[in-house]
């Protein structure tokens, strides 16, 4: 079997280099870039399998750079980033990114994210609750949305939406679970495949954007609700 390919986008050339290696002794085919111009060039030719992303680079930053990818392909994008507040990540998940990774992280953490994410990347075909896939599953309709997993298609009183892979597997997960309540590490777990390498404020962001996207007023949800200090739930009723 053909190894997967990685795409490494950074201007920090000692980054490039070490990363690189630690991926290629894991058996990945490893491609550079050091910048987004470049990266745009060798996206188009080797079609990636996961794409690590620096922020902060000249001509075309990672955020621009994700939203360009996105536009085309929902591929795992991980940003890199030596910036570790919450609100660049934030800004990184709210583009598309799907998962942030300060680059003071080991190297073997950053390859065993890569290697959970291209576990989890499956649009068409991940399993969601038992052995139901989204290729075969039926579509799923309350008052004012309608969720196609056939077309990975959402409606929101209507108007169709575009959700990132992890926004829609998050979303039809929990509708296909009405009033069931998850935790955040419940919900990090069945949709990231990580336990202990993850950041479970990846989830919290994640609900955030896709409450931007389907609600009336994000600000007072009527799908996605919060129950307080345990995590969320769908709601298959809507408050008046």
């Amino acid at each position: 079997m053909a190894s997967e390919r990685i795409l490494i986008v950074d201007d920090d050339l000692d980054m490039l280099e070490v990363l690189g290696l630690y991926l290629t002794k894991n058996g990945f085919s490893v491609h550079l870039a050091e910048d987004g111009y470049q990266a745009i060039e060798c996206v188009d030719k080797i079609n990636p399998d996961l794409i690590l992303l620096d922020v902060m680079m000249p001509y075309l930053d990672g955020y621009e750079f994700c939203q360009m990818i996105r536009k085309k392909s929902e591929i795992p994008i991980l940003f890199l980033s030596s910036k570790e507040e919450d609100v660049d990540k934030i800004l990184g998940l709210g583009v598309g990114g799907d998962d942030f990774i300060p680059k003071s992280t080991s190297m073997p953490v950053i390859v065993a994210k890569v290697k959970a994410h291209l576990r989890r990347h499956r649009v068409l075909s991940t399993k969601v609750e038992g052995e139901t896939t989204y290729a075969t599953a039926k579509q799923i309709i309350y008052p004012g949305i309608l969720i196609k997993p056939e077309s990975i298609e959402v409606i929101a009183h209507g108007k169709q939406v575009k959700l990132s892979a992890k926004e829609f597997q998050l979303l039809y997960l929990m509708a296909s679970n009405p009033n069931r309540v998850y935790s955040v590490e419940q919900l990090f777990e069945l949709i990231w495949g990580v336990n202990s390498l993850g950041d479970h404020r990846t989830v919290m962001v994640h609900i955030s954007n896709i409450r931007k996207k389907i609600e009336h007023n994000p600000e007072d949800p009527q799908y996605i609700q919060t129950i307080r200090g345990i995590g969320y739930r769908f709601a298959s009723e809507q408050r008046n």
